[in-house]
């Protein structure tokens, strides 16, 4: 069984003691909450296999992001970021094309995501936009299905207005404004260490978006 308690409890003292020091003097601690996160990312894996042929298996490893933070452009100078982060995608952790997301964190900052989180590929935008306005009806009833509505909103960046190629009062009007377009669903401290089925939870949530991703990915 996955020890999500000794996962938090590793991330909560490393956001209290976010230095060097700290964080090499407790790699024994730090070692066994890295390996429970593989063995999560493994096991989400290997659940998303069975219901989305798109994606690949890669060693987990492969698909969790460093928590060491490039510090050298950011006005936010702590040297770790506090969380554990994976994404299960076609090219493994590479944005694009798009999969699933997961992040733990204390504080209620855990959430598992979908879509394009990243906004800097304008390339990418551009083809996502041009095929929501040329498939509009079926992009709005993927959103608008009830299902995805109790769970998610479409969220992502926004141009001010929609671009002047594409008609204002489109049904999707809205989403043109968007540079990207993502999926959250956020996931309490309490639901991580006792919610004994989370890991059902969060493959249920992942099968609901799947539909959005699948959209996202044939646009790409």
């Amino acid at each position: 069984m996955i020890n999500f308690k000794r996962m938090m409890s590793f991330l909560n003292d490393l956001t209290e003691n976010n230095n060097k020091e700290w964080y090499h003097l407790h790699v024994g601690e730090r070692k066994e909450a890295e390996t429970e996160f593989e063995f999560f990312v493994e096991n989400l894996e290997n659940r998303i296999l069975k219901f989305d042929k798109s994606i690949s298996y890669y060693p987990p490893k492969k698909l969790i992001f460093k928590q060491i933070r490039d510090t050298r452009f950011s006005k936010e100078k702590s040297l770790y970021n506090p969380v554990f982060r994976a994404h299960i995608a076609p090219n493994g952790k590479l944005p694009i094309p798009v999969g699933y997301y997961i992040c733990l964190g204390t504080n209620n900052r855990s959430f598992i995501g979908g879509g394009m989180f990243a906004d800097m590929f304008s390339t990418a935008t551009h083809v996502i936009r041009e095929y929501i306005y040329d498939h509009e009806e079926e992009f709005y009833k993927i959103i608008s299905n009830k299902v995805f509505k109790e769970n998610f909103s479409v969220m992502g960046k926004k141009l001010k207005n929609v671009p002047k190629a594409y008609k204002a009062d489109s049904l999707a009007a809205e989403y043109l404004k968007n540079k990207n377009w993502y999926l959250e669903y956020r996931i309490t401290d309490k639901e991580i260490t006792d919610n004994e089925n989370i890991t059902d939870l969060i493959i249920e949530k992942f099968k609901i978006m799947k539909e959005f991703n699948d959209f996202l990915n044939f646009a790409l």
